[in-house]
C-alpha cells in the first residue's frame, strides 16, 4: 500500500480510502490511485485486514445439502448479490437441518471471522437451531418461521398460494384441491394458509389437504388418487415437481389438462414452460429475497445491532396453458 501511495503521489490514508470506497476522495485522485494499483499489481491482504478489523469480507451461509429448486436458486442468487457488494460467500452445507448440524456449521463460519451469517432455514428443526445462535452475531434467517422475532426474509408463500387459488376460481371452478409439501416446512404451511384463505374468502368449500413431499413421484401418487375423483376439476400443487407428477397421473387416467382438470404449480422451474401443457405457476423473486437478505445483514454489520426486522417478497403469477374453465 505504501508503494501504491508513493507511485500515485498521495498519502497512505488516501489509498486506504480509495480501497474502501470512501466518498470523500476526488475522482482525479481516485483514478490516479487505481492506475497505480493496476501498474503494481497490488492486491489487498484480506487476511491481514480481517485481523485488524475483526471481520472479513466474507459471509457465511448455512444451507441444506439439497438440489431442491427453491433453496438452490436462493443460494445462487445470494452468492451473486454478495459478490456485487464485494463480499465472498462461504457455504456450510449440512445433510440434516437440526440443532447440532447448524450449530457446528455456524461455529466453523465464526472461526473464519465472517462478517455475518445467513441461515436458509425452511423447516421447524432448523428454526429451533437458529434460536441457539449466540446473541450479538449478525444473522439473518431466510424462509424461516414468520413467528420468530429474529431478522427474517422470506417469499410471501401465502400471497402466492392465494393468487394461484384465486386464478383457478376466477376460471370458474367451484373449489380447488391442494397437494401440499412436507408438513415440517414453513413454505408448505404458508401455501396451505393462502390456499385456504382464498377458498374461504370466496365462500367455497375447502377440501381436505392431500399430503405429499416435494418430489414428482409424490405428486404422481397423489394424482393417481385425484384422477379417480370426477369432482376434482382444479388442483393447486405446492411446487412444480408435484404438478409434473400430477400431470402424468391425469394423462394415464384419460383426464385432459386443462379441459378436464386445471393445475397450477409453484416455483416456476425452468422446465415449467415445457411441460405438456405449459404450466401456470407462481414465480418467487429469488433475487429480491437475496438483495433484502444482504441489505438486512449488512445493516447489522454496520451498526453492530441485531434488530428484529422481517421482510417478505411477493411472488408473481405466471399464466400459461394448464388452466381453463371447467368442462360442462
Amino acid at each position: 500500500m505504501t508503494d501504491v501511495a508513493r507511485l500515485a503521489g498521495v498519502s497512505h490514508q488516501t489509498v486506504s480510502r480509495v480501497l474502501n470506497g470512501h466518498p470523500n476522495v476526488r475522482e482525479q485522485t481516485r483514478l490516479r490511485v487505481r492506475a497505480a494499483i493496476a501498474e503494481l499489481g497490488y492486491r489487498p491482504n484480506k487476511a491481514a485486514r480481517a485481523l485488524v478489523t475483526g471481520r472479513s469480507q466474507l459471509i457465511g451461509v448455512v444451507a441444506q445439502n439439497s438440489t431442491l429448486y427453491g433453496p438452490a436458486s436462493l443460494l445462487a442468487a445470494f452468492e451473486e448479490a454478495a459478490a456485487e457488494a464485494g463480499f465472498a460467500v462461504s457455504v456450510g452445507r449440512v445433510n440434516v437441518l437440526d440443532r447440532n448440524s447448524i450449530s457446528d456449521a455456524v461455529e466453523r463460519h465464526l472461526d473464519q471471522r465472517v462478517a455475518g451469517i445467513v441461515v436458509i432455514a425452511p423447516t421447524a428443526s432448523a428454526n429451533e437451531a437458529v434460536g441457539e445462535v449466540s446473541a450479538g452475531i449478525p444473522l439473518v434467517t431466510v424462509d424461516g418461521d414468520p413467528e420468530r422475532s429474529t431478522p427474517l426474509v422470506t417469499v410471501d408463500q401465502a400471497a402466492g398460494a392465494f393468487a394461484a387459488t384465486r386464478h383457478l376460481l376466477d376460471a370458474g371452478h367451484h373449489t380447488v384441491w391442494h397437494v401440499s409439501g412436507p408438513a415440517d416446512w414453513f413454505d408448505s404451511a404458508g401455501r396451505i394458509r393462502g390456499w385456504r384463505s382464498a377458498l374461504e374468502t370466496a365462500g367455497m368449500e375447502v377440501p381436505p389437504v392431500v399430503p405429499a413431499d416435494w418430489s414428482a413421484s409424490s405428486g404422481y401418487r397423489a394424482g393417481q388418487m385425484l384422477a379417480r375423483m370426477p369432482e376434482v376439476t382444479a388442483i393447486f400443487a405446492a411446487n412444480d415437481h408435484l404438478a409434473l407428477g400430477i400431470l402424468r397421473s391425469m394423462s394415464e387416467r384419460g383426464r385432459r389438462v386443462p379441459h378436464d382438470v386445471s393445475i397450477v404449480g409453484f416455483d416456476d422451474v425452468p422446465e415449467a414452460a415445457y411441460f405438456i401443457p405449459p404450466l401456470t405457476t407462481i414465480r418467487p423473486d429469488f433475487h429480491a429475497v437475496a438483495k433484502e437478505t444482504l441489505e438486512l445483514l449488512l445493516a447489522q454489520v454496520g451498526d453492530g445491532e441485531v434488530g428484529a426486522s422481517q421482510r417478505t417478497v411477493a411472488p408473481a403469477l405466471v399464466k400459461r396453458d394448464s388452466v381453463a374453465p371447467p368442462a360442462e
